[in-house]
């Protein structure tokens, strides 16, 4: 047995070796090394662009600005108060894509460190300091935080959040369905004031909104936030028409089932039953995919199949049930 285990182990190290001196010679002529062995980024070094180090503001709002390092997959963000020796609060731990984050602070003294990392590395921290100063609520603006800005949803009520604004007593939200950034005059869908950092709002009509918020301190008011915009759309997509195999024919394997498009829809959810519509197929049903087409290899023969398909829009809206079909494998 022994024998016979450290054989295995010598044949999986020579293996090993093998495939280690493949990808090393691969790298050496220059072939895509990077599609094999992934960069490391411990002597990688990320440089902070701004809040520079050492920065006093009195703007609230900040964007957190850093160069991009190569080979990095997304990076590690955190603002903590009043430093990273003496942390009394943590304000922000996040992991972003870009190299850009916005936030609002309270005034205060903080530091914020990023690092940069991908699927087997990370680089060091960092690190600078800030100093956020008090001042008139009205130099200041509200950050918009959800939905995202050109955001698409079906969903109704649609909750509108934004962060808080230093020494706010209330927020006015409104709500524009003629995108006009708010210039053309007419009557405002919403317009409505909260102590909340957030609204719920009901849309039954499917298209475009612009929203935007500001605080209020006493008689005092802040600058409005950025318009942003939200697509609304809850009709779901026409019912699919199916096109072959005709219906309840006897056909010999592979079946490829097909359908026509259905306007708008993003792509298409095929259910295959097992004679019987309450039971699907196997678990790769129901299938989702965005051709027009598929090809049915399984089954036994005189087996009778059940199938239908539904399409879904970008939206997530889902088509409503169109006709069953049904064939007999031969």
């Amino acid at each position: 047995m022994a024998s016979i285990v450290k054989g295995c182990y010598l044949s999986n190290v020579t293996s090993m070796k093998k495939i280690y001196l493949f990808f090393l010679s691969i790298c050496s002529l220059g072939l895509g090394c990077k599609e094999f062995i992934e960069p490391s980024l411990d002597d990688r070094k990320v440089i902070l662009l701004a809040p520079s180090d050492g920065t006093e503001t009195k703007d609230y709002t900040q964007i957190f600005w850093w160069e991009n390092v190569e080979d990095a997959l997304k990076y590690r963000l955190q603002v903590v108060s009043p430093g990273f020796n003496s942390t009394t609060k943590l304000i922000v731990d996040t992991l972003i894509k870009g190299n850009k984050f916005k936030y609002t602070l309270d005034p205060g003294s903080y530091q914020w460190r990023v690092r940069a990392e991908n699927g087997s590395s990370r680089s060091a921290y960092t690190i600078a300091g800030l100093t956020v100063y008090p001042t008139s609520i009205t130099e200041q603006q509200v950050q918009l935080s959800a939905p995202a800005n050109n955001s698409l949803t079906n969903q109704s009520p649609v909750l509108f959040k934004w962060l808080k604004l230093f020494s706010a007593d209330k927020y006015q939200i409104q709500i524009d369905a003629d995108n006009t950034n708010f210039t053309s005059g007419t009557t405002l869908f919403l317009d409505k004031t909260t102590t909340n950092l957030e609204y719920a709002v009901s849309f039954t009509k499917d298209q475009a909104y612009q929203w935007r918020v500001k605080a209020y301190n006493g008689a005092l008011e802040s600058k409005w936030s950025a318009v942003q915009t939200i697509n609304y759309d809850a009709t779901p997509p026409p019912a699919v028409v199916l096109t072959a195999p005709a219906n309840n024919v006897s056909s010999p394997k592979p079946v490829t089932l097909k359908w026509n498009a259905s306007t708008g829809a993003k792509k298409y959810i095929l259910f295959v039953y097992k004679g019987d519509v309450s039971i699907p197929y196997n678990s790769t049903f129901p299938l989702s995919q965005t051709a027009l087409s598929y090809t049915f290899n399984l089954g036994n023969s005189g087996e009778k199949i059940l199938w239908e398909v539904k399409a879904v829009d970008e939206a997530g809206n889902v088509s409503a049930s169109g006709e069953l079909r049904s064939f007999t494998i031969q």
